[in-house]
């Protein structure tokens, strides 16, 4: 499966054929290599295109989750589903996924695909009982299983469940709003103008939710663009979907700076995501913010967000969004003058800033990540092999 389409003209289609076998070639000989080269599969699942097709996900996934091929689960005991707590769940939220496998697969098929998803997502939690089921969880399992097919997804999704999905499946929502806090510090080093304008429309962070916790599998209708992603954040830092989301509001400026200044609007307006973005533009802007803002230097701010966000009717908002996700069901009227009232001070009051990052990190759209692929992924193996990291201690 391809995650682009040749270009129709015939020189240019030469030239993305020639790049594309290029791309494999070099792909396989990482795998060949003794040991295997993790580090050039990363660059290769960052960079423009990600690993091309499902046959060679098949066997890069495993390696850059460090999940051995040769040591896959056991299947499912027959009574799995007697004994847990999460199947009435699970089935509900199962049988709801209807558009998350391919149009035109038939039922029988299809059906027996949601057998497998519920198993996969029951054993992982009884092989792993400090993890706690979420929904949307089953959006980010049948991406693997649509992939790799069942016995190994259940390895790979078990891995990325206790290390980067890790905080998701806390018994609390905290660490979720954690990360969830450091979507408004990088939007704020970027563009503070839009930055500013979101904080005074008070919308929050809740419209990023479901992106963040199904990996934005929940959101996306083209199946090519949700393994393109994949590819990219298994390369990554755990923290590189919240760089994404944040890349995707920045490319949206200039409509949510004509939106009305009120939560309802701008709320609807970013919950409402895209489906033609021009992926492999913004996961090169995002390797890119994520180079110039990495994490340890927003932490203080996203620690700050969390304090400011405190009040009963916000934390109230985001129980609700946690529990239905669906962030349309936490709408609230608020139409405030903030905007009007603060126009006069905001001279005063913002900042000085300087734009050179913007021109440098954000608008550049070089689709080859160059040196800030580098360290994207030095960073992510800095992190990868321990996989004893805690991002919140």
């Amino acid at each position: 499966m391809s995650v682009r389409r040749p270009p129709p003209n015939g020189i240019a289609r030469q030239d993305y054929d020639s790049k594309k076998k290029r791309k494999v070639a070099e792909i396989y000989q990482a795998l060949s290599s003794s040991p295997i080269d993790v580090a050039a599969l990363r660059r290769m699942a960052i960079s423009e295109g990600g690993l091309l097709t499902d046959e060679i996900r098949r066997k890069v996934w495993p390696k850059l989750l460090n999940v051995s091929t040769d040591d896959l689960p056991p299947p499912p005991e027959p009574d799995l589903r007697e004994r847990s707590t999460d199947y009435q769940q699970v089935l509900l939220d199962v049988r709801r996924s209807l558009r998350r496998f391919p149009p035109g697969m038939p039922d029988e098929q299809r059906e027996g695909l949601q057998e497998e998803l519920i198993d996969i997502i029951l054993q992982v939690l009884e092989r792993n009982p400090q993890l706690h089921y979420y929904q949307g969880y089953h959006d980010i399992v049948v991406t693997f299983l649509l992939v790799v097919g069942e016995r190994l997804a259940t390895a790979l999704v078990e891995k990325l469940s206790t290390h980067h999905l890790r905080d998701f499946m806390d018994p609390t929502m905290d660490n979720t709003k954690h990360i969830l806090n450091y979507l408004m510090p990088i939007i704020d080093q970027v563009n503070p103008e839009v930055h500013d304008f979101m904080q005074s429309a008070e919308v929050g962070t809740i419209f990023a939710l479901s992106w963040l916790i199904t990996w934005f599998g929940h959101v996306l209708s083209d199946f090519r663009h949700v393994v393109r992603l994949y590819d990219f954040f298994l390369a990554c830092h755990p923290l590189m979907p919240i760089y994404f989301a944040a890349v995707i509001v920045l490319y949206r400026e200039q409509e949510v700076l004509d939106c009305e200044c009120d939560m309802a609007s701008v709320h609807h307006l970013l919950s409402q995501i895209p489906q033609d973005l021009p992926y492999e533009t913004l996961i090169s802007r995002a390797g890119d913010l994520f180079v110039q803002f990495p994490p340890s230097e927003l932490a203080r701010e996203a620690a700050q967000q969390q304090a400011e966000r405190t009040a009963a009717s916000t934390f109230k908002d985001f129980e609700l969004a946690s529990a239905q996700q669906r962030p349309d069901a936490v709408l609230r009227q608020r139409f405030k003058e903030r905007l009007r009232l603060e126009e006069p001070t905001k001279s005063v009051l913002t900042k000085p800033r300087t734009n050179r990052f913007v021109k440098l990190a954000v608008m550049g759209l070089t689709v080859a990540l160059g040196a800030a692929a580098l360290a994207v992924v030095k960073s992510a193996l800095e992190w990868a092999p321990k996989f004893e990291l805690q991002i919140f201690p």
